[in-house]
């Protein structure tokens, strides 16, 4: 007999993104910049691609300018699904 596949079964390994805080004026939330260097699928160039990510942050700790690394987590609000990684 066969076992069903179950969702909640599955092991999801959690994304751990690293960047630069660029704003801090939310209650207890950061927006991050993810900066990454990736090659242009058409052209071969190297190219800088930029993401900002709202991440969690209990109690304001960072400030704008701090490197930080922020992990996925379940939806803690409608754009936020990341948050920060004690260093």
């Amino acid at each position: 007999m066969h076992k069903t596949h179950n969702m909640t079964e599955t092991t999801h390994k959690k994304k751990v993104l690293q960047g630069t805080v660029t704003s801090d004026k939310m209650k207890d939330t950061v927006v991050v910049l993810v900066e990454r260097y990736v090659k242009d699928p058409k052209y071969g160039k190297y190219v800088t691609k930029r993401k900002k990510y709202q991440a969690h942050d209990a109690g304001n700790t960072k400030k704008i300018g701090d490197k930080v690394t922020i992990e996925e987590t379940r939806p803690i609000s409608k754009n936020k699904h990341f948050k920060l990684v004690s260093e």
